[in-house]
């Protein structure tokens, strides 16, 4: 596992978080097969997951009261908070359709080089690393042409009122973990009596996770990496909001649906449905699931004008084969979503 490093006269303290979002694209899409890995910290930031209602999941006054960035990553999966108390870990690989695996490969890394540290650290649930049963890691997941990026958080140390006030889940996701607050649900390592410095341990983490020689970022390298980072900005990305129109067409009914999936997460579906009550349109599908596709393209443009029944939901689910853009969601759970309460 090469790591990847960035020349010593090439300053990122002041990096967005899209641009190590951008750099984990441009290895996947320019470096050679193998697998690559590297850290990274930024300023106070709120990433949501590629499929999120941001305006749901953060209290952005409190946001943008207190100088915090929010942001947009492509990988499906929950909003976690980063700060230079956190550390950001990228893994990215030859691609593999298995997400389970890719986790498994990753977290067990991750997992194993905290227990040489003396940490009883273990993989737990579909993403998370955790000690003591308490989160210390939150990792997603997703996929480009040839290759696969996982990526997480590493809580070094955390200001337990900043996490508390900018992230705002639903109370059903919280009861769903068993917990009533965000910072019940987690810990840190300095609150684990971790004794290495920040500086220390993640150089530990460098070294114990990757061999050879490390890739070094040129000035022309970041150039590229900059490019790309343009498109994390762009309104249309970024949506505050689910993708709706702003007002339901007259005569149509709004219905927004919204459950806990055991094994996927939160799941919300959206739509309008015409005076009859037979047909759907204006789909819209958001959570914090992870995912292979385009969740609008794949499922959501093929369901516009659909007859609201389960027999003909069903017709088109088991022709898109949903499991293959979300993996663990059944035919059955996502027509369920669109029958109940409409």
């Amino acid at each position: 596992m090469r790591h990847i490093a960035i020349s010593e006269d090439i300053d990122t303290t002041g990096r967005r978080l899209p641009f190590f979002l951008a750099l984990e694209e441009w290895v996947a899409r320019r470096l050679p097969a193998g697998n690559y890995f590297f850290s990274w910290q930024v300023n106070p930031t709120v990433i949501c997951g590629r499929n999120q209602e941001i305006d749901k999941e953060v209290n952005l006054a409190y946001c943008r009261a207190n100088g915090i960035d929010v942001v947009r990553r492509r990988s499906g999966g929950g909003c976690v908070f980063a700060d230079r108390q956190n550390f950001m870990f990228s893994f990215i690989t030859d691609s593999n359709d298995r997400v389970a695996e890719v986790f498994s490969r990753y977290t067990a890394m991750i997992a194993d080089a905290l227990r040489k540290l003396g940490f009883d650290a273990i993989a737990s649930g579909r993403n998370d690393i955790t000690i003591g049963e308490k989160k210390v890691s939150g990792n997603a997941f997703y996929h480009l042409p040839g290759r696969s990026i996982a990526h997480g958080t590493m809580l070094y140390d955390f200001d337990t009122a900043c996490l508390a006030n900018a992230l705002t889940p639903s109370k059903a996701k919280l009861e769903s973990k068993g917990v009533k607050s965000v910072p019940m649900r987690v810990t840190c390592l300095k609150n684990e009596g971790i004794t290495l410095t920040p500086v220390e341990f993640e150089r530990f983490m460098i070294e114990s996770i990757t061999d050879g020689e490390p890739y070094v970022l040129t000035a022309e390298d970041v150039a590229e990496v900059e490019k790309i980072e343009q498109g994390y900005y762009d309104p249309a990305f970024m949506r505050i909001s689910a993708n709706k129109t702003s007002e339901t067409a007259k005569g149509k009914r709004h219905v927004s649906n919204n459950s806990i999936i055991k094994g996927l997460g939160e799941f919300c579906v959206e739509f309008d449905i015409d005076p009859a009550g037979s047909h759907i349109s204006n789909v819209s599908i958001s959570g914090d699931f992870f995912m292979h596709g385009d969740v609008d393209e794949a499922i959501c443009r093929r369901l516009e004008g659909a007859e609201c029944t389960a027999d003909a939901l069903m017709h088109i689910l088991q022709g898109i084969i949903v499991s293959e853009i979300i993996p663990g969601l059944t035919p059955e759970a996502l027509s369920r979503m669109f029958i109940q309460n409409n």
